[in-house]
């Protein structure tokens, strides 16, 4: 019988697959843009940026919260969160950053098996985007 993965592990390829399809999904050629500064870029050499913090779980793989930004923007401009936030507005609606703020706020917790659901769920969609 095999060991059931731990929730560290869960979140872990939960992570890692939601990144590559936050990464891929605007992609052209396998060229993605930055949110923030509109750098261009492999997809590979992009990361998955979060508009409210990856510490809460309520938007933690939330589409509209995680976008594509370059290591510049999201780790040594802090996210760029201002411009995260107009970027959110322009491109989902007025009001779309202030929602993704108090979405943050809820307490979200999630099953294993509501974790391993999502993993087979972007799974799936990346594997429609190849």
């Amino acid at each position: 019988m095999a060991k059931r993965p731990s929730r560290k592990t869960i979140i872990k390829k939960l992570d890692k697959v939601f990144s590559q399809f936050i990464r891929r999904r605007f992609a052209v050629n396998e060229i993605a843009k930055c949110v923030t500064c509109g750098k261009q870029a492999h997809w590979k050499e992009l990361q998955a940026g979060h508009f409210m913090s990856r510490k809460h779980y309520s938007t933690r793989w939330d589409e509209i919260n995680v976008q594509t930004q370059c290591s510049g923007c999201n780790v040594f401009r802090y996210g760029e969160q201002f411009k995260f936030g107009m970027y959110l507005e322009q491109a989902y609606g007025n009001g779309v950053a202030e929602e993704m703020h108090n979405k943050s706020r809820e307490i979200t917790k999630f099953s294993d098996i509501q974790l391993l659901e999502k993993i087979e769920y972007y799974n799936e969609l990346l594997t429609n985007l190849q």
